[in-house]
């Protein structure tokens, strides 16, 4: 597998991001990530690891510069996120190595609701997974997201469960809301972010390389 640090060249900015392209790559993960945090994620890290081993490329990417970062205004700017992400794509999908790859986004806390708002706006987007993410600040843009969305929330992660289930009732294309029993906001208990990845993994198999019947539904994982 190829691992590259590379920067990913937005307007006038260069906004540092780590590829890892698997030989005989399917597809890309574009990660976005949330409240403050980087591509240096440990969580998202995990994941994005779980997605490598089964043969997806994945970029995960700063969406803010260090001194953007300190305004805690930007991390909760979500146009502006959105905006990062779909440039991202745009340079990615530029790349020969990666524009042919099917493409999805997972997105994290506020990062979540930048890659439906990316989605609602970029037609490559072919799915796109949420954990413990805000959807609900994608707002209007829910109701143009027609790429299937899977929203993972910990059950005992109470109100952003509740703001899952009133956005995913806003969200006009195929979506399903997983529930991680006993899991809290960041997934810290044993075995809790392994659920989280084998969704994220299973999703983007079916959703990215071949079609499944769409259909809107709530359940609890285990």
């Amino acid at each position: 597998m190829r691992v590259e640090e590379l920067e990913v060249e937005i307007g006038a900015k260069a906004l540092p991001g780590d590829l890892a392209l698997p030989e005989g790559a399917r597809g890309l993960v574009v990660f976005a990530h949330g409240s403050g945090s980087t591509r240096r994620s440990p969580r998202n890290r995990m994941v994005a690891r779980v997605l490598q081993q089964a043969g997806f490329a994945t970029l995960l990417f700063d969406l803010l510069t260090p001194l953007e970062a300190l305004d805690r205004v930007n991390v909760f700017d979500i146009a502006l996120l959105g905006r990062r992400l779909l440039e991202a794509i745009g340079w990615a999908l530029k790349r020969p190595e990666l524009k042919a790859l099917p493409l999805g986004c997972f997105g994290a806390s506020t990062g979540a609701a930048a890659a439906l708002v990316a989605a609602a706006e970029e037609p490559a987007v072919a799915a796109i997974v949420s954990r413990g993410g805000r959807p609900d600040l994608a707002g209007e843009a829910l109701t143009r997201v027609h790429a299937p969305v899977l929203l993972i929330v910990g059950e005992r992660d109470e109100p952003v469960l509740e703001l899952n289930q009133a956005a995913a009732r806003r969200l006009a294309g195929p979506h399903r809301l997983v529930i991680v029993p006993n899991a809290t906001h960041l997934f810290e208990e044993p075995g809790a972010l392994e659920q989280v990845a084998a969704l994220a993994r299973d999703w983007f198999l079916d959703h990215l390389l071949r079609t499944q019947p769409s259909g809107a539904r709530s359940e609890r994982t285990g």
